[in-house]
């Protein structure tokens, strides 16, 4: 009886310990994860990763970038894991739909279409369209000393417009580094980007050849952003840039990736 009466306490203390440990891993899988309308406590988010300075590879191979870092404080903020899935923009959203991810940290641009769609958080970048000449012209300071002279545009970005709607000359290229190449053997007298994109470039490039003579009054904000099921988990996103911009994580991550802070 003394041997049946240990064991069946043995057992008793063995199922206690096991229903406390399965009450902890609940409580903390309901509180990160469960209560945002997550699967456990990893948010899983899409990116490229071959989208420079926000999302790239470094050197050795790791992820690395803006919103990549960006994506990991508002996680720890939020007590979860994270797990990166990177694809292709073309596909992101499909993705998204089918719930393959929780979010994207992309520099998603808040538009009134995908409003329609999407929840969005509040944006975490916020950048205007630059005018960029050569350092020593003094002839272009607006848009609308473009009217007659030469730009270099993507064709297929927007950027391409404006320098048309202004009157300029489009020289077609493949991206910003052409632009600024032909910018710089004076080829060409001016290239429109996105702001982010000069400063990437004046952070980690010689940029004294070439400065900003004008930038749009319309500025593009980019936030995370999830299907509208997930409201729950938009608004704590929401909580914990407010906390990262609170504690300075935001403005120090902007002055790591563009010497400045791009926030708002």
């Amino acid at each position: 009886m003394s041997r049946n009466r240990a064991l069946l306490s043995a057992a008793a203390a063995s199922a206690a310990l096991l229903a406390l440990t399965g009450c902890g891993s609940s409580g903390e899988s309901g509180g990160a994860g469960e209560e945002l309308g997550l699967s456990g406590d990893t948010l899983v988010v899409a990116t490229e990763g071959t989208y420079r300075p926000f999302s790239f590879h470094d050197e050795s191979g790791e992820l690395v970038g803006y919103d990549v870092e960006i994506a990991q404080a508002v996680a720890e903020n939020l007590g979860l894991e994270i797990e990166f899935q990177e694809t292709q923009w073309d596909a992101i959203f499909a993705g998204l739909d089918a719930g393959r991810f929780d979010t994207i940290a992309n520099q998603v641009t808040i538009t009134p279409e995908r409003e329609a769609d999407y929840l969005f958080s509040a944006p975490y970048t916020v950048s205007t369209g630059v005018l960029v000449v050569a350092a020593d012209n003094n002839d272009i300071q607006g848009f609308e000393d473009l009217d007659g002279k030469t730009s270099a545009q993507s064709l297929t970005s927007n950027w391409n417009e404006l320098a048309e709607e202004s009157g300029a000359t489009v020289e077609a290229v493949e991206g910003w580094a052409q632009a600024v190449a032909l910018l710089e053997q004076g080829r060409v007298d001016a290239t429109i980007n996105d702001s982010l994109t000069y400063l990437d470039y004046a952070n980690t490039e010689d940029a004294s050849g070439i400065k900003v003579a004008a930038e749009t009054e319309e500025e593009s904000q980019s936030a995370f952003v999830v299907t509208p099921e997930n409201e729950a988990l938009a608004e704590a996103i929401d909580g914990a840039l407010a906390d990262l911009r609170a504690d300075g994580t935001l403005a120090e991550l902007g002055e790591k990736y563009f010497g400045e802070d791009v926030s708002e």
